[in-house]
Formats: C-alpha cells, structure tokens, sequence
C-alpha cells in the first residue's frame, strides 16, 4: 500500500534526503510548514491524514487514520489558505515532471551550468517545485531555510543563477546577480528588471504555467463564458494539473479543464491577462472594479508599504472600495483624498477608493499574498 508520508523539517539536506526516501520506497510526501503552531498542525494533519510523519527530530512516526495514496502519487501539497482553509492537492510524479521540464525549457536552464536557490518554504509550491525541479532536471541546487536579503545576494555572487521570489522578496533585494527570477504568489509590481519573469500559476498546476502571459509547452488556456463585464473565467488544461484533493474531489470538468476562479482574458496573440480572483471583484453603483489594478497604483506611493482593496456593502453604491493600507510611517498614513487622486489619474474614477483603513501590519500567508477574509475584519460596519 502506498502511503502519504508528511514531512515536518526545515529546508536542507535532511528534507532533501526524507523526500527521496519516501519516493523510493513508492510512497508521496506532503511538505509541513515547521513554523506552525501546535493547533494549526494538528489541524493540517487531520485534513492531510498522512500515515507517516517525520518530525523536526528527523525520526519516522506511525500516524493513526492515514488514508493511502494511489500508485504515481508524489506530492500532496496544502493551498495556501489566502482565502479559506486549506485544501491538500494531489499531485502525480507525471504532473511534478511535466512542471519541471517545461519550466526549464522557457527559462532555457542547462543542468550542467545553472543552480536553482530555493529560498521560499517548501510546504507551499512555489518554494518546493524549486526542489522538484532540481530533482527531476539533475541542475545543482541550493537551499536556505528562510528569507534572507544579504544571504540571498551572496549566493548570486557564489554562483546561483535561478531563483524563485514573490514580490515582497524581490523589492528587498539586488536581483541583478541573478540570470533569471521567477516571480509568483501576487500581483507583479511597477518597473521589473528585464531578468524576471513573471508566472501565472497555483498549487493545483504544480507552480506557474503562464510565464509573462504566455502558456508554458503544453499547456492550454481558455476563457470560459464572461458575465462580469470583461472576460471570463481562466480555465486550464495540461499535463502538470492535480489529479484530484485529498479528499478524493476532482475539480476538472468532463473535458479535463481546471476552472481556476480568476477571471481574465487572451489578447490576439494568445497572452494572458488576469484580472483577479471572481469573488473579489467589487461592484460599485454599477461598475465592477478588480482590486488587482488598483492595489497596483496605490502600491506606488511611497508612504505605502503594503495595500489591499476590498468592497464593503453599501445601502446606496452596493458596494464601497475600500483601501487598507499598510504604511511605511505609521505616525504618518497617506490620507484617503490622496489615494484617490492617484488612482483617478490611471483609472477610472470609480475604481477610486472610498474609503481607507490603515493597518500596523497586513495579514499575509507564508507565499506573501493576503489572507483577504483577516483584512475584511478591520473593516467598519458602517460608513465613515
């Protein structure tokens, strides 16, 4: 019987060598975040339900109730919860394969010259297809156990030439040392460096399948009917997808595409352009607003450290938009009449926020993106 072995030690060598292990002997392995408190993993455990757990002392432990794995299962990963609870993906080694080959094919890696630097946690996707990626394709790799801006930059310099970053990494670092640069988990910022490209992508496809806006080798995209005034939904099919949740669910239609729950659209040449996730979209006297764009301008101020917009129900507009705002100083916030003139000069006027909420610090999953449903929570009941 194959079995789901869970893996709870920081990035290194010994993660390195419990994962193999577990693949040779057949078995998957779901990556755990050690920086967890006690309750947040009983509880991934219990919605996991591995048979297996190696613990931070690198032992092997029997874990009662362990559901088992079909044959060619190699990761389950948790989504990253910006939204909900997590949910286990189960991914294949025919779909961890198909990531890594065709990854490596648009970023042009050579095995025998490049090194991956893995410095994002590998229990969430985008640090771990680092390690996959370097397993499946042979090319030398390097493993921190944590962000850090200085032993990042010296690693360039040592000769590490690829590396995958989300946004609030990248803006903390001198990413020239780099060849390439991988950047997921939000929405880009203004003004990249000609070295980073910029991926589209989830848990559920094994880590990005649309590099600046264009489809990696094999995989497919389709916009599913639009009803919300600009596109459709993204839909995806190839060969890096899940084959189901660790519940035994499978989200793919009858013709195996993966409805993603964002909403974009595919310009002439066939590029993508998301605009946000479909829940999100605030409606607002009529008129439907992306929180993506307008975090975008607001994110250029530069009393701002970090922003995310949200609607907020409204007797007369539907919905107000609202900005909660993380500042650099804060003693001193932008004001509201501020932010909306900023966004007035790029966007249309309703996309304006309506409001504004400032915040010490922005709830955040361990990938950067924002747990909206904790930022929700500062918002005040009633208009100011």
């Amino acid at each position: 019987m194959h079995q789901l072995v869970a893996i709870d030690l920081p990035a290194g060598r010994h993660f390195v060598e419990s994962l193999l292990r577990a693949w040779d002997e057949g078995d998957a392995v779901a990556p755990l975040d050690p920086r967890l408190p006690p309750p947040a993993a009983r509880a991934l455990l219990e919605a996991l339900r591995p048979s297996v757990l190696v613990g931070s002392d690198g032992e092997r432990s029997i874990v009662p109730g362990g559901l088992p794995m079909e044959e060619g299962d190699a990761l389950v990963v948790a989504t990253s919860g910006s939204t909900g609870t997590p949910k286990g993906v189960v991914l294949s080694h025919d779909a961890v394969a198909a990531s890594a080959w065709a990854t490596s094919r648009r970023l042009s890696a050579d095995p025998g010259s490049d090194c991956w630097l893995a410095c994002l946690p590998l229990a969430h996707v985008g640090g771990l297809s680092v390690v996959t990626r370097s397993i499946v394709t042979g090319t030398r790799l390097v493993l921190h156990d944590g962000f850090d801006p200085e032993r990042v930059e010296a690693e360039a310099r040592r000769g590490a030439t690829l590396v995958s970053l989300v946004p609030t990494a990248l803006r903390r670092i001198d990413a020239s040392g780099f060849r390439v640069v991988v950047l997921g988990g939000s929405a880009p910022p203004d003004g990249l460096p000609a070295n980073v490209a910029t991926t589209y992508g989830m848990t559920e496809t094994g880590s990005g399948v649309v590099y600046d806006g264009i489809p990696l080798a094999g995989v497919e995209v389709a916009i599913g009917d639009g009803k919300l005034g600009a596109g459709g939904e993204v839909l995806l099919r190839c060969p890096m997808l899940l084959r189901c949740y660790r519940d035994g669910h499978d989200p793919r239609t009858a013709g195996g595409w993966f409805p993603t729950g964002d909403a974009g659209e595919l310009d002439g040449a066939g590029h993508l352009r998301v605009f946000g996730r479909m829940a999100e979209v605030i409606v607002t006297g009529g008129e439907k607003v992306w929180p993506a764009p307008v975090e975008t301008v607001i994110a250029r101020h530069p009393g701002i450290a970090g922003v995310a917009v949200v609607g907020r129900p409204d007797p007369e507009w539907g919905s107000l938009v609202v900005a909660v705002v993380e500042p650099v100083d804060p003693a001193h916030p932008p004001s509201l009449e501020e932010l909306r003139m900023l966004v007035k000069e790029q966007l249309p006027p309703w996309a304006a926020p309506r409001d504004l909420v400032v915040t010490p610090k922005l709830a955040r999953t361990p990938s950067g993106k924002v747990r909206r449903r904790e930022v929700e929570a500062l918002l005040p009941r009633s208009a100011s």
